[in-house]
């Protein structure tokens, strides 16, 4: 692991802004690093970063095939909108989710954990570790605030599962940082979040929350709060704090 790089970074990354922590990346890694978007409040701001000051890292997002019509339609809308940068779309192999559908059902997720964890390894973790092999370094949308599961996440940190390391900008940001700048540079956002989505996956496995719920609440409303992940953003992780 690349311990001794990930601790400078996190160095330098003490005195620098969000903005500045993408152009010390792309500064570092270049074409080696890329950003994964989900078209979320997080993910829509650090977009409209990347093109004010790293342009050329390329944004792409994972098509599960289970999405709501308005996240199409804001990936379409943000498209246009960012002209000088380069998104790529992927998607799950077609083959490995007509076998998974035939054998567990079209909605498999709700009866298990474990199914709803290959789901989402079939629709979400194979197609990212596809487009992660070919660099050393991902940027994330992550908060802390989001989730129970992501309290201990760092600004940089080594992501275990993928082999790479991991660059979380907006990691010390609360909700209402989010808002603010979205209000201020008038940033694109999916309008179910006006209808009470805080957190927008595929339309199976994503609710609105109800007054006082936690920000995560209508993700696998299902399940426990620390199994709500869908294998992404669970990876062992060393993070220059634990020897």
């Amino acid at each position: 692991m690349q311990t001794e790089r990930i601790k400078q970074l996190n160095e330098k990354a003490k005195s620098l802004d969000a903005l500045g922590i993408i152009k010390l990346v792309f500064d570092e890694f270049g074409s080696k690093v890329t950003f994964a978007t989900s078209l979320g409040e997080e993910d829509q701001v650090i977009t409209d970063m990347i093109s004010q000051v790293a342009p050329k890292i390329e944004i792409f997002t994972l098509d599960t095939g289970r999405l709501y019509q308005e996240s199409y339609d804001l990936l379409a809308k943000t498209q246009k909108k960012y002209p000088n940068l380069k998104f790529r779309i992927y998607f799950p192999d077609a083959k490995a989710v007509e076998e998974m559908v035939q054998t567990k059902g079209i909605n498999l997720f709700y009866e298990s954990i474990e199914n709803r964890k290959l789901c989402c390894g079939i629709r979400k973790v194979e197609p990212l570790k596809r487009q992660l092999s070919g660099v050393d370094a991902w940027i994330t949308g992550l908060r802390r605030q989001q989730s129970v599961s992501r309290v201990d996440d760092q600004v940089i940190e080594w992501d275990g599962g993928n082999n790479k390391i991991k660059i979380n900008p907006l990691i010390n940001w609360s909700l209402e940082d989010v808002h603010a700048y979205i209000s201020k540079h008038k940033v694109d956002v999916n309008p179910l979040h006006a209808q009470g989505f805080v957190s927008i996956g595929c339309a199976p496995c994503t609710r609105a929350i109800k007054p006082g719920e936690d920000i995560r609440a209508g993700r696998w409303w299902w399940e426990q709060p620390e199994q709500k992940e869908c294998g992404l953003h669970n990876n062992l992780k060393w993070k220059g704090t634990k020897k």
